[in-house]
């Protein structure tokens, strides 16, 4: 089992800037793909941004050169630097761990909101 417990969000002006965290704790090792998605209100969940125990990131347009994801691979974190916030990029943000090798599950936390007004 692995448990994914999240912070950092909040209410921003538009043209903010906010960091969310995200702690893994459990039955993390070998390789896996971290991320964070967002759900909007009345939307379905969506992609942001993910990073591979290796290093490799990925995106969406929505948010490239505003979002930057990293992680401490010693410390179980990844994060979510997001810049020139706009009132779009509101809604709850999840953090993401999938295993990845066959058979490898996919966990999800509770969510922290993030509410950028115009």
């Amino acid at each position: 089992q692995v448990q994914l417990v999240e912070s950092g969000g909040g209410l921003v002006q538009a043209g903010g800037s906010l960091r969310l965290s995200c702690a893994a704790s459990g039955s993390v090792f070998g390789p896996d793909v971290m991320g964070w998605y967002r759900q909007a209100s009345g939307k379905q969940r969506e992609l942001v941004a993910t990073i591979t125990s290796g290093g490799r990131t990925n995106d969406v347009d929505a948010v490239k050169g505003r979002f930057t994801i990293s992680r401490d691979s010693a410390k179980k974190m990844v994060f979510l630097q997001m810049n020139s916030l706009k009132p779009e990029d509101t809604g709850v943000y999840y953090c993401n761990y999938r295993q990845s090798w066959p058979g490898g599950r996919d966990y999800w936390g509770q969510g922290t909101q993030v509410t950028v007004s115009s």
